[in-house]
């Protein structure tokens, strides 16, 4: 995968969309199921609704009598006004049953007189009224000429005879139909729902985008700002380098030469105060050489980088330390890669002048097939790194971050009282 397109799907904006996205899809999901239940429950009760109409509009004041005790006359009249009245729209069967189980009434005469137990709720029904719809088990016995056909739901409720039977009215609706209803009850909800939430992810991508956009030119605006102030803050510091080095180096080292010339030509006292003035000038010279390094590193290549190291470790020199500074075959060196080693032994050989209390300080530099290898190594009195303070060390804590990003790679090795060992490795 390419970067570029790496970073298009790290942006916020993509995250946003995918975590939006994923949350809508579940959302919809639940939403559907849940409104599912409710469409289902909605088409049941429509069903409901239109078997109690049928049962106590159409078919309780058409029972006649007899109807119970299976009168011929009774059971053709109810039979003629079922086949006219209740078999109609969505009803595909009627049955009317006896609290002993016994089908009093059919549409399929082939059940009529054929008994059958009866549930608990169903008999409940029967007894105290009410309704209830479930989906008809086909493999049950009473239900045997429905086999092979479509999915039936039976609607149950309570009809008066005549006489004053209860009898337990049943309506069949094609599964379907029921499912149908409940497609057209949820629809428009579903619609309603899922065009909220996209037109909600899209205002809020939208809005994200916007304030993305500005979150980035405002970045944008602050890295270039910072980028002026580091360049800025680097040609002055090269100004200034530039001026001591043309200006008070320059008379230093003149001095220096004076001084030491007149010293030859005198005798006694003054000869020796002459002499002790001139390696005066020539420490403050060595310090003030340091100190302009430490402004401004000179320009740093591979024929610069020795001169270079021995500059940066002249503090240390000055301080009682023996120094050796080994420089070996480079080869080309880029700007990135000296500019790295430089910044490796800055803050090695500082650290050894400030914390090590060495007497000695070896600096090598070399090459190792096609990377660059510094060591910086002290005899001072070193320290546990398992237990330093990030703090104590900040500059070797953010040089590692730095020599990580340029895929490099720093090591320091270091106990109590057996000295330090920086040592860089670069990625040519």
């Amino acid at each position: 995968m390419s970067r570029s397109r790496w970073r298009v799907l790290r942006s916020p904006v993509a995250l946003f969309l995918a975590v939006g996205l994923l949350a809508l899809a579940a959302i919809v999901v639940g939403a559907r199921l849940l409104a599912s239940d409710a469409a289902h429950e909605e088409a049941l009760s429509d069903a409901r609704a239109t078997t109690s109409l049928l049962a106590h509009s159409v078919a309780q004041p058409a029972l006649p009598r007899g109807l119970s005790a299976g009168d011929p006359g009774a059971l053709d009249r109810f039979d003629r006004l079922a086949t006219q009245r209740l078999l109609v729209g969505d009803v595909r069967r009627v049955k009317l049953w006896a609290a002993d189980g016994t089908i009093v009434y059919s549409d399929d005469v082939r059940l009529i007189g054929e008994r059958f137990a009866l549930d608990e709720e169903e008999l409940d029904i029967l007894r105290h009224g009410g309704s209830d719809a479930e989906v008809s088990e086909l493999d049950e016995p009473e239900n045997r000429y429905e086999r092979g056909g479509p999915a039936l739901v039976e609607v149950y409720t309570q009809v008066m005879t005549p006489e004053g039977e209860p009898l337990l009215f049943e309506a069949y609706f094609t599964l379907a139909r029921i499912e149908d209803r409940q497609s057209e009850v949820i629809a428009p909800f579903q619609q309603i729902t899922l065009g909220a939430l996209a037109l909600l992810v899209a205002v809020a991508t939208a809005l994200l985008l916007v304030l993305t956009r500005r979150v980035t030119r405002a970045a944008a605006d602050r890295e270039r700002l910072l980028r002026g102030a580091a360049t800025a803050s680097a040609a002055e510091r090269r100004r200034i380098a530039r001026d001591l080095h043309d200006g008070v180096v320059q008379d230093l080292a003149g001095s220096a030469f004076a001084v030491s010339a007149l010293a030859r030509e005198q005798d006694g006292p003054a000869r020796t105060t002459l002499l002790d003035t001139a390696r005066s000038l020539r420490g403050s010279l060595r310090s003030l050489r340091s100190l302009l390094v430490e402004i401004h590193p000179p320009d740093l290549t591979a024929a610069t980088l020795p001169a270079a190291l021995d500059d940066l470790c002249a503090p240390v020199t000055a301080a009682g330390v023996a120094v050796d500074v080994h420089v070996g075959d480079l080869g080309p060196v880029g700007e990135q890669e000296a500019t790295l080693v430089w910044r490796v032994a800055q803050e090695a050989v500082r650290n050894t002048l400030r914390h090590a209390r060495a007497t000695a300080m070896e600096v090598d530099l070399h090459r190792e097939g096609r990377a660059l290898v510094l060591t910086v190594e002290d005899d001072g009195i070193g320290f546990d790194p398992a237990t330093v303070d990030a703090t104590a060390h900040y500059g070797l804590r953010g040089l590692e971050s730095l020599v990580r990003d340029r895929g490099g790679e720093l090591t320091i090795r270091s106990a109590p009282g057996a000295g330090t060992t920086t040592r860089l490795e670069t990625r040519a």
